[in-house]
């Protein structure tokens, strides 16, 4: 099989050209390939002519596009087919025999295109649309105009194979996917950006439409709630000294790729997000449909989005979202009450704790005791102040209360949050009395999901910078325990996860005691939650059941690793067992890898004969992801020269990197410095190359390593990974403070052994 990737910046060395976007040109592709082959281009075949066991393959003329976006992919495959009610042939190219695999992905592209050409308003420009899943490839899809390029665990759906609750997460994941890669047809190939610095408005758009889209035609989902774990990580990477603006100036072509960032795409769609709340749905999408008329087969700079929003709208979008797309950084809003009077002050939020100096226009929203009392400005200045007397006294929710008509019974509902369902890109902090009376909001399940999340993000990531103790957090965390919305336990999770990190490097001792706390506030929904799926279930029940089972079984739960043991020795017997789902597989493969060492390793020897006679790309990811999980260095090293062995796809060897245990992570420094020159002849500096800095360097939380790290790279960085490298530095000092912080708050170890024992 043969598979082309341009972007960036590689048609240049298919073929001459001048490999910029906004030198856009009519292509006409002809290929010589052997006669048993199936050739595929971004337009129809026009003709084929036979010259013994070769054949030459004349395809249409394309219409005017990019270079990055023109695409061949030869080799042998199944198809299956449907027709759109405007006429266009969509077709999805499989494995031989695993045609039945590519129908729900078929289904989604059908219904995507129907869905945009009304959004939009401007119907789908060329004759069919081809979409195809290759065995290895560094990105997960590549939008190629008409050729949309895929791995094959991101567009194949195994139906006979998939349990009920394993067809529900992976029809997620391929429908978000699918949606994304779809939605560039209009947003990048129909109109493109004029030059790199505008990539996000590629990939932010495509980004937020997908989540649009998504919850279009699969509303029982809830997709707008994950959409906040998506774009956590803009919020976490933009609160980096090294981060970079949305538009970022690209001078080296090279340098490109290190902007397919989580700032390009989770902060570029969340920013998005935020201007489409503020707008209004009907405005935002006429604005994109007039954009998309405008600059047909042209190209655009961020500046002409905001030129039509304006005209659109007759607000001034631009003055308002440069200040958010052209400096890096978001603000922190601090907030206090005094009277009826709520004053905000906003200041640059850096997880270093340091004091940056950019300043925003903020869209802000507040609700009072109620989502039926808000309240909605832009905050211009550095400080500002809204009088909220009317939202006292205005009885206008369920309640029927008012502070003069019941003050008791109002102070009692009383709470204030800012940011309503986390709308806005930017963190709060209240003042302590607000901050206390939102607690009990929470406690009392007067708070959406979204904001339960959005609370517990801030709180995490002022602890981490220094502006909020551990033990406040912690407290925090404990009020979550009865929680059952799939997102707020899944970030729950995650933010136990990172405590664990930094407390294992400044408490030792106590650790397990902080683990015993974790598992004490997850027990709850794991008990009801159980291993099996059940009929009829909610999709996000089936997610968190196995979020829940890892994370039990990642912080050494005896009663999860007991049961899990026990269904891995039936899965064993039975790789059909109904004792282990696709979901609550993943958390038996930790419980095993956690007990598996040099001297005692049969555990480890059944996962690799798993993963070996797996059939589907998606239970070799699930084994892959949770290998190095062992505590002995020695298999953790063993783990990793597997994974770059020939037995794993070279694009699958990132999934091993992040679940690397905290014991491990000197031996994958170790491994990393020794297999320097090896890992780039093999893997190159592209897409992939980036994993091994992040998730490894990541792993520590030390100002001596990261002045170790900065010391073995300081010859070997290149343009490609320049900046990937600053950020996962920082990271590790921003850690290493966090770890000092935690160091002085004396009382914490026994605050939480008595947490634990709690229970």
């Amino acid at each position: 099989m043969a598979a082309t990737q341009f972007e960036a910046v590689d048609a240049r060395r298919c073929f001459p050209c001048w490999d910029e976007p906004a030198l856009k040109a009519a292509f006409q592709i002809t290929l010589d390939v052997p006669l048993e082959l199936t050739a595929l281009s971004n337009m129809p075949i026009l003709k084929e002519k036979l010259n013994g066991d070769i054949k030459t393959v004349y395809f249409e003329e394309s219409p005017m596009m990019s270079t990055y976006l023109v695409a061949v992919v030869v080799g042998s495959f199944d198809s299956v087919e449907e027709t759109t009610a405007d006429g266009i042939r969509v077709r999805v190219y499989c494995p031989p025999g695993k045609s039945d695999n590519g129908k729900f992905a078929l289904h989604v592209a059908v219904k995507a295109l129907e869905l945009y050409t009304r959004y939009f308003s401007v119907p789908y420009p060329l004759p069919k649309l081809d979409m195809v899943a290759v065995p290895e490839f560094a990105g997960g899809a590549m939008e190629n105009y008409g050729l949309i390029i895929y791995r094959e665990n991101d567009m194949l759906h195994d139906e006979l194979q998939s349990t009920a609750a394993k067809k529900q997460r992976l029809s997620e994941q391929i429908t978000v996917v699918a949606m994304h890669e779809v939605a560039h047809q209009w947003f990048g190939n129909l109109v493109t950006m004029e030059w790199w610095t505008h990539l996000w408005l590629n990939e932010g758009f495509a980004t937020w439409v997908s989540y649009m889209a998504t919850d279009n035609l699969f509303p029982e989902w809830k997709v707008w709630t994950q959409f906040l774990q998506y774009t956590a990580s803009g919020l976490h990477m933009d609160s980096l000294e090294k981060s970079h603006p949305i538009e970022v100036e690209i001078i080296h072509a090279r340098a490109v790729l290190e902007i397919f960032d989580a700032i390009s795409y989770e902060k570029g769609s969340a920013v998005i997000q935020m201007l489409q709340s503020y707008l209004g749905d009907a405005i935002f999408q006429k604005s994109l449909s007039s954009y998309m008329k405008r600059y047909a087969w042209k190209n655009a700079k961020t500046e002409d989005l905001w030129s039509v929003l304006t005209e659109e709208s007759g607000v001034e979008v631009t003055n308002l979202m440069e200040t958010w797309t052209k400096q890096k950084g978001y603000p922190l809003i601090s907030v206090n009450l005094n009277g009826h009077i709520l004053a905000f002050e906003q200041s640059q939020f850096l997880l270093s704790g340091l004091a940056g100096e950019g300043l925003w226009i903020v869209p802000i929203t507040l609700c009072l005791g109620s989502y039926e009392r808000q309240k909605k400005f832009l905050l211009k200045t550095r400080c500002g102040e809204i009088d909220i007397s009317d939202l006292f006294n205005s009885p206008s929710d369920c309640l029927g209360l008012s502070e003069e008509n019941d003050p008791e019974k109002f102070k009692e509902h009383f709470w204030i949050k800012i940011n309503i369902y986390q709308s806005g890109f930017y963190r709060v902090k209240y003042e302590d009395k607000l901050a206390t009376q939102l607690i009990k909001a929470i406690e009392s399940n007067y708070v959406s999901a979204p904001d339960k999340f959005g609370i517990l993000d801030d709180t995490h990531a002022l602890c981490q910078a220094g502006k909020q103790s551990l033990s406040s957090l912690l407290t925090l965390m404990g009020v979550y325990r009865k929680d059952i919305d799939y997102t707020v336990v899944s970030n729950l999770i995650e933010v136990c996860y990172n405590i664990v990190k930094v407390y294992y490097d400044a408490f030792p001792d106590s650790v397990d005691y902080l683990r015993q706390y974790f598992i004490n506030i997850l027990r709850p929904s794991a008990e009801r939650l159980g291993w099996e799926s059940v009929s009829g279930e909610p999709h996000l029940n089936v997610l968190l059941r196995g979020e829940i089972s890892m994370a039990l079984a990642s912080f050494g739960d005896e009663k999860t690793h007991e049961d899990a043991i026990r269904r891995f020795k039936s899965l064993l017997m039975d790789r059909n067992t109904p004792l282990l789902s696709a979901d609550t597989k993943r958390a038996a493969y930790i419980a095993v890898m956690r007990k598996t060492t040099v001297a005692s390793r049969n555990y480890f020897e059944s996962l690799l004969s798993i993963y070996r006679e797996a059939d589907t790309v998606q239970e070799k990811e699930r084994i892959l992801r949770h290998l190095a999980a062992s505590p002995d260095p020695d298999i953790v090293m063993e783990v990793l020269n597997f994974l770059a062995s020939d037995e794993v796809r070279d694009q699958d060897i990132i999934y091993g990197f992040r679940g690397i245990s905290l014991e491990g992570r000197e031996a994958a420094w170790k491994w990393l410095k020794d297999h320097w020159d090896f890992i780039l002849n093999k893997y190159g500096t592209g897409l992939l190359f980036t994993n091994f800095l992040t998730d490894i360097i990541a792993l520590f939380s030390s100002n001596e390593k990261a002045d170790e790290v900065e010391a073995f790279f300081a010859n070997r960085t290149t343009l490609a990974f320049a900046m990937n490298l600053k950020q996962s530095i920082e990271q590790v000092r921003i850690k290493a403070r966090w770890v000092q912080n935690i160091k002085q708050e004396e009382s914490l170890p026994e605050l939480i052994k008595q947490l634990a024992i709690k229970g």
